[in-house]
């Protein structure tokens, strides 16, 4: 693997059982993804696109084939070790937001730093730096139901952010929230990606995501339809 390659698939398939019924959610699919690139995986639901998300996340492994991630075969790692993976080398963003209910905004982005023992003091530098960021440095005291869907994507982000990961991987992130506030997340990504070169790898159906992506990978019934740069 080349040294800015940060994921690829190799031939991967995950079967799942219906009943008696075999379900192909990813069919022998190859795919790269390279440092610094604003992606987006695309297709109608049931297309596999949160699967996919999954197997690159260590969420879920594959029935056939390999997952690597900056270079290391994720079926070769342990429990502990990909638990440590995801903690250190991937942020996720969900379309449910899934902030801790009884923490803050800043104890929600905080709370990847406090699992790696970052020392108190360059926990709050790095979080109010990346709170700043997002705009929520002034809602830092707010639980998640004192927040607008927007807001607590916004928060949802920072706390992806936070560890520096290689990755971050974005499911359906406008799913949820209005016009305003999904073009405000998206901003915020789009800047996050070009000025500080966090790679972003989205699942999506969202035009508006598709219109920001630098990238677009199509999937129909777990295959690559199409890969194209977009200029």
């Amino acid at each position: 693997m080349g040294d800015d390659m940060i994921v690829r698939l190799a031939g991967v398939s995950r079967v799942y059982m219906q009943g008696n019924i075999e379900v192909r959610a990813v069919d022998n699919l190859d795919l790269t993804i390279r440092e610094g690139e604003f992606s987006a995986l695309c297709g109608p639901s049931g297309s596999g696109k949160t699967t996919i998300l999954n197997l690159i996340g260590a969420l879920d492994a594959p029935t056939s084939g390999t997952v690597f991630l900056e270079g290391r075969d994720l079926s070769a790692l342990g429990r502990g070790e990909l638990s440590r993976l995801r903690r250190d080398r991937i942020g996720f963003v969900f379309q449910a937001y899934n902030l801790v209910p009884v923490l803050t905004a800043y104890e929600n982005a905080e709370f990847v730093l406090a699992l790696q023992n970052v020392p108190p003091p360059e926990r709050r530098k790095r979080v109010m730096a990346v709170l700043e960021e997002v705009g929520m440095a002034d809602y830092i005291d707010r639980r998640p139901d004192e927040l607008s869907g927007g807001q607590q994507q916004r928060v949802a982000i920072a706390r992806a952010v936070v560890s520096e990961p290689a990755i971050v991987l974005a499911d359906e992130p406008t799913a949820n929230v209005d016009t305003e506030a999904a073009d405000t997340i998206l901003d915020l990504m789009e800047r996050l990606n070009r000025n500080k070169g966090v790679t972003f790898l989205f699942s999506t159906h969202d035009q508006r995501v598709m219109r920001r992506a630098g990238r677009l990978v199509r999937l129909r019934d777990g295959r690559l339809e199409a890969d194209e740069a977009v200029p």
